[in-house]
């Protein structure tokens, strides 16, 4: 693919659009071996060698992290006063990265985070319905028959029920443990379903977005990158 030296260099994270033009100015770029000292040179992303300021600059077209989300972070790609989950990602070539979707501040667990904002789209559609599985905590004993009207939907308050969800009841106390499978995301969704059944949601982690499942190795707050079969399920 071809692309101004400019916006090749400000997409892989080596500073402004401005900053760049000087440094190329300056003649400290290199494509191919040979200095060049404007911006709009065109290149070749898959084959060209870009040096800048004598280091290696490798293009990426699209990049895919999986995040195992920390309690306290937003799910955003830039904030003024907080901490967001695209923050996390230090080791990121591209500066266009966004959460696929949002978690809840508090909440924790899986979230996608890249660039192709067609998979995002692929991913997010209401009309195609991918499955999200959490694990939660419940203050109040969770019984079948909550499960059963998960199941119908849930009035929420909107002015349809919820689409119909699989909950499994793992451990029925005074406070419970229980996965959910959700086909849609609402705002504050299984907060306010289980709310309607008159219990509150006191933990809520997410394991798994369709085909992609949270890497048990992951800490909270770590990151890896999609393995390349894990791209081609997705997509």
């Amino acid at each position: 693919m071809k692309l101004r030296l400019d916006k090749y260099l400000t997409e892989m994270g080596q500073g402004t659009r401005s900053e760049v033009k000087k440094a190329v100015g300056k003649g400290l770029v290199q494509v191919n071996g040979v200095i060049i000292k404007k911006p709009e040179f065109k290149l070749e992303t898959e084959t060209d060698e870009v040096l800048y300021q004598g280091n290696p600059v490798f293009y990426a077209k699209y990049e895919y992290y999986m995040l195992n989300k920390p309690a306290g972070v937003i799910s955003a790609s830039e904030d003024s006063r907080e901490t967001t989950v695209v923050d996390l990602i230090t080791r990121k070539q591209r500066q266009d990265l966004f959460p696929v979707g949002r978690l809840d501040k508090d909440t924790e667990g899986l979230l996608l985070i890249t660039n192709d904002g067609a998979l995002a789209h692929r991913l997010l559609s209401p009309k195609k319905h991918v499955d999200k599985t959490y694990y939660a905590r419940i203050d109040g004993k969770v019984t079948q028959e909550d499960a059963e009207a998960f199941a119908e939907g849930i009035d929420i308050g909107d002015e349809k029920l919820t689409m119909p969800a699989m909950l499994v009841i793992l451990q029925s106390r005074c406070q419970s443990e229980v996965e959910l499978t959700i086909r849609e995301g609402r705002f504050h969704q299984i907060k306010r379903m289980f709310h309607a059944r008159g219990k509150e949601v006191v933990y809520l982690k997410r394991l798994r977005m369709g085909s992609l499942v949270l890497d048990e190795k992951l800490k909270t707050g770590e990151y890896r990158e999609l393995t390349k079969k894990e791209i081609e399920e997705l997509c």
